[in-house]
């Protein structure tokens, strides 16, 4: 939907694409779904769900065993993302690299985006 042709719309990085590859492998499923939606302190927070079969209008990103399923109204907002995961002592989970970010909250966990051209600014 908003991608350019021969270009992927997100990277993913080896561990990633292990740890997707596993969670699908665990629930049978047909890739991790990623998205968008309102909420949190900057505005946005990342969603992911695995799903059983891509829905219509999805961006299907292949790598290795993993599959991402972009979720259509999250295309433009996550074009040029790396898509990690990272193990620690004290939390491990995916982390996104977005540069289309124009700010987020301390803890991480939401963001937010320029306004689209043409949108109304928020009073």
């Amino acid at each position: 939907m908003f991608s350019i042709p021969g270009k992927s719309p997100v990277t993913i990085t080896q561990a990633a694409e292990r740890q997707i590859a596993r969670l699908m492998a665990q629930k049978s499923a047909s890739g991790l779904r990623i998205g968008l939606k309102k909420g949190g302190c900057a505005g946005m927070e990342y969603t992911m769900e695995l799903a059983e079969t891509p829905a219509p209008g999805d961006e299907v990103v292949e790598q290795g065993e993993a599959r991402v399923l972009i979720a259509p109204t999250a295309q433009m907002f996550l074009f040029g993302t790396e898509i990690d995961y990272e193990s620690g002592l004290l939390e491990s989970g995916f982390k996104f690299r977005n540069p289309n970010v124009t700010d987020s909250c301390g803890c991480g966990e939401s963001v937010n985006f320029a306004p689209l051209e043409g949108s109304r600014a928020k009073a």
